[in-house]
C-alpha cells in the first residue's frame, strides 16, 4: 500500500504521458492497418489500451486526476459505443475504487485532528479501508459518545498532499486539455476543469463539507427512501459520520443490475437531485455512482438509496432552483420558441446582441426537455448518444447553438450535475416518472408560464 504520490514533478510527467501514450498507440494501429490488420480491430486494440492507461493512471494518482476521471465517467453514456465499449470497465472501476493509502498514516492523521485521545472515542478501526476515493479514503470504525454509547461509524481521512496534488493535477489538466480531449470525443473539457479549479478549495475543506452535510441530514432525516448520515465529529482533514450498511454503489447496479433494481434506484437518484435544493437550499454536485450506495431492504426488497461526499455542494443564492428555470424547461416542452428565447434573454443565458432561431435552440436543449414530456421515461444509452451527437455534430442545426449561449454562473454547477444526473440515469437505462419529480419540486414548472 502505497500513500498519495506528493512530488509535483512526477504527477506531471504521468499526466503529460497520457496523450503521448495515446499518440503512440495511433502510430502502431496506422502501421498495422498498412501491414493489413483489420481497422476496426486495430482501433478496437487503441481504445481498450487507452482506457486502461487513462484511467489507471487517474485512478492512482488519486488527487486532481482521479476527481477529473469520476467527472467524465458519468458521460459515458454519451460517448459512440465503438469507443464506450472498450473503456466501460475502466470507468465503473474508478466510479467506485482506488488503491488505499498505509494504515500508519492514516493514524497519525487521526491523532493529529481528533487529538492525542482519539482512541478513547474511537474505541476500534478497521486496519483497511472500505472505500476510497479521489483526496480521502474511508475506514470502518466503533464511536463512544460522552454518555458510553457505541456506534458504527465511517471515518475519512483526507490523504497527506490532497490539497497540492489537487490543485496541481487540475493545472496540468488544463494545459493538457486539447491533447486529452480525443479520449472524450465531443465533451467540452477545458470549462469543466476550470470549474474544478475554482471550486478546488471547498473540496478540501472538511469542515465545510461537515457543514453541508448536517443540513443534508436534518432534511432527509426519517426519509423512506434516502439515506444521510448524520456527522459525529469533524477535524482538519478527518469526517466522522454514522455507518451505513452497505455492500454496494449505484456503479454495481450499472455494471449488474436487474430491469427493476435500475428503474427503482434510478427514481431514487433523480428525485434526490432534483428535490434536495428544494429541502436544503443546497444541490449535491458530484453525482457520479460511487457516491451513491445500495441499502439492502430487511424483507430483502428494493432499498433505500444512501447519499455520500457533500465536499462538492452548490450552496444556492437563492435558497433553492432559480425560480426561472423550470419555467424555462416548461417553454421548451411546450414548443413556445419565442418565450423561451425571451426567458433566456432575461437570464442571461443570451446575450442582447445575439440572433438565435427557436428551432435549433429547442433542439439544444431537448436532452433536459425530452424527458418532460411523456409520464414516465426511459433514459438509455442509444438516446443519451443520440442527444450527444445531434448537439456536436456540425451537420445538425443545433450545433450552432452551443457557441452563441452564456452559461451564467450562478447556472454552472446546476447544469452539470443535472447533465450528469442524466448521464447516470442513461448508464442505469432506468425508467423514472421524471416530469412529475420536476413537477412537485422544481419551482416554475408546474405552473403555466404568462404570456409576454
Amino acid at each position: 500500500m502505497v500513500d498519495l504520490p506528493r512530488k509535483a514533478a512526477t504527477r506531471t510527467a504521468r499526466l503529460a504521458a497520457l496523450p503521448l501514450g495515446y499518440a503512440g498507440r495511433k502510430t502502431v494501429g496506422l502501421g498495422r492497418r498498412i501491414g493489413g490488420a483489420p481497422a476496426d480491430v486495430v482501433l478496437t486494440e487503441i481504445q481498450q489500451r487507452t482506457a486502461e492507461q487513462l484511467f489507471r493512471t487517474l485512478g492512482e494518482l488519486k488527487g486532481g486526476a482521479m476527481k477529473f476521471g469520476q467527472a467524465m465517467s458519468v458521460f459515458e453514456a454519451a460517448l459512440p459505443e465503438e469507443i464506450a465499449g472498450p473503456y466501460r470497465d475502466q470507468l465503473t472501476k474508478l466510479q467506485d475504487s482506488a488503491p488505499p493509502m498505509a494504515t500508519q498514516t492514516v493514524r497519525e492523521i487521526l491523532a493529529r485532528d481528533l487529538g492525542p485521545d482519539w482512541k478513547d472515542r474511537l474505541v476500534w478501526l478497521d486496519g483497511g479501508p472500505t472505500a476510497a476515493a479521489s483526496i480521502g479514503q474511508v475506514h470502518r470504525g466503533r464511536w463512544r459518545d460522552e454518555s458510553g454509547r457505541e456506534r458504527d461509524v465511517a471515518v475519512k481521512v483526507q490523504y497527506p498532499g490532497a490539497g497540492e496534488a489537487l490543485r496541481s493535477d487540475l493545472r496540468q489538466l488544463a494545459r493538457l486539455a486539447r491533447t486529452v480531449a480525443p479520449v472524450f470525443p465531443g465533451i467540452d473539457i477545458k470549462p469543466l476543469i476550470a470549474e474544478m479549479q475554482e471550486r478546488a478549495v471547498e473540496e478540501l475543506d472538511y469542515a465545510l463539507e461537515a457543514e453541508a452535510q448536517r443540513v443534508f441530514a436534518a432534511a432527509y432525516a426519517g426519509d423512506p427512501d434516502i439515506v444521510v448520515p448524520e456527522v459525529v465529529a469533524v477535524g482538519p482533514t478527518v469526517i466522522v459520520t454514522e455507518w451505513m450498511d452497505s455492500e454496494s454503489s449505484l456503479a454495481a447496479i450499472i455494471r449488474d443490475g436487474t430491469v427493476e433494481q435500475r428503474d427503482h434506484y434510478g427514481e431514487l437518484l433523480s428525485r434526490f437531485i432534483v428535490s434536495s435544493p428544494a429541502r436544503t437550499g443546497m444541490l449535491h454536485a458530484d453525482p457520479h455512482p460511487g457516491n451513491f450506495r445500495i441499502i439492502p431492504s430487511p424483507d430483502g426488497g428494493l432499498g433505500r438509496l444512501g447519499v455520500l461526499d457533500y465536499g462538492a455542494v452548490a450552496r444556492l443564492p437563492e435558497g433553492g432552483m432559480p425560480p426561472a428555470m423550470g419555467t424555462l424547461i416548461r417553454l421548451c416542452a411546450l414548443q413556445d420558441g419565442e418565450q423561451l428565447l425571451a426567458g433566456l434573454r432575461r437570464e442571461g443565458f443570451v446575450k442582447d446582441k445575439i440572433k438565435l432561431d427557436t428551432e435549433p435552440l429547442m433542439d439544444y436543449l431537448a436532452p433536459l426537455v425530452e424527458p418532460t414530456r411523456v409520464e414516465r421515461f426511459r433514459f438509455t444509452r442509444a438516446w443519451m448518444r443520440e442527444q450527444f451527437e445531434r448537439v456536436n455534430s456540425p451537420r445538425e442545426p443545433a450545433y450552432t447553438v452551443a457557441i452563441k449561449l452564456n452559461l451564467p454562473p450562478s447556472y454552472l454547477l446546476i447544469h452539470r450535475t443535472f447533465t450528469g444526473c442524466i448521464g447516470v440515469m442513461s448508464q442505469l437505462e432506468a425508467e423514472a416518472p421524471f416530469r412529475a419529480i420536476l413537477e412537485e419540486y422544481l419551482p416554475g414548472f408546474a405552473e403555466e408560464p404568462e404570456a409576454g
